[in-house]
């Protein structure tokens, strides 16, 4: 049973499960409603639901914040992986705090700080999910841009979501060329399972540095590519820049998304004064 419960834990973790999961948040998402919004309407959602928690204490509110933004989420179709790290990550930076204090001697009484705290990160990450994972990339730093962000900066988070594909593969052909020269240990029994476990994570390990040296490589060539193609005059060029921005239009989708997230909040808010 033991056996059998191992397998398929490491058959779902597999190198193969994790390159479909990072390529499906990046490149899988075209279709979803958040997907077709303006990505400057989304970027200004953003600014409100990713710091104004932040200075908020109220419980109804936080709690309805986190119930928009977790709605998002969803119609986001963010990938499966993206959400198991969050959960790891809210439990990570709020949820140890709890246990820890009930080892010390602390009781109910630190349920509500703590809920406090867990809601504020856990809205403001959901809210981050639902741009920067389920907006395509060329539509965000096209918003970035109009907006005034640096050309470059627009262009490297695009440029970075291009890379994932290649960066999966340098991956998957370096920890390829370690099997082929390694000796894994055997994996049938529950104690070899664990030993081939703690084999991989050393393998990965040791993978990291040929990674970044093949990935900067291939890097280098891509820039002396866009370098001959005059990418560096393209960047400053006004032109090119109101051509590229011409794609971006605000529709009826994007105005009803601001109206029901206005609305939500202002229900909150009501909600919060009457309690």
């Amino acid at each position: 049973m033991l056996n059998k419960l191992s397998e398929n834990i490491l058959d779902k973790f597999s190198m193969d499960f994790l390159r479909n999961q990072v390529l499906k948040n990046a490149y899988g998402n075209d279709d979803t409603p958040i997907a077709a919004l303006d990505p400057r309407v989304l970027l200004v959602w953003y600014l409100f639901f990713g710091l104004v928690p932040w200075f908020v204490n109220d419980l109804p509110f936080l709690l309805g914040c986190f119930v928009l933004v977790t709605i998002t989420t969803l119609l986001a179709k963010v990938a499966g992986l993206v959400l198991f790290l969050f959960g790891l990550g809210v439990f990570s930076q709020t949820g140890y705090l709890f246990l820890v204090t009930l080892l010390f001697g602390g009781d109910a009484s630190a349920v509500a700080p703590l809920l406090v705290l867990t809601l504020k990160v856990a809205t403001i990450s959901l809210a981050s999910i639902t741009v920067f994972s389920g907006l395509d990339p060329d539509r965000l730093s096209n918003g970035l841009m109009w907006f005034g962000c640096p050309e470059r900066l627009s262009f490297s988070i695009s440029y970075a979501y291009r890379m994932l594909p290649m960066l999966m593969e340098e991956f998957q052909n370096v920890l390829l060329s370690f099997r082929l020269r390694g000796n894994p240990p055997a994996h049938e029994s529950l104690w070899g399972k664990i030993r081939y476990l703690a084999y991989q994570i050393k393998v990965v390990i040791w993978a990291f540095y040929p990674l970044m040296l093949n990935t900067a490589k291939r890097s280098r060539t891509t820039v002396e590519a866009l370098e001959l193609r005059g990418y560096r005059y393209a960047a400053v060029n006004k032109e090119v820049k109101k051509i590229k921005l011409s794609t971006l239009q605000i529709r009826y989708d994007d105005w009803l998304f601001l109206a029901i997230s206005a609305l939500w909040v202002c229900l909150t808010v009501f909600v919060s004064t009457l309690l």
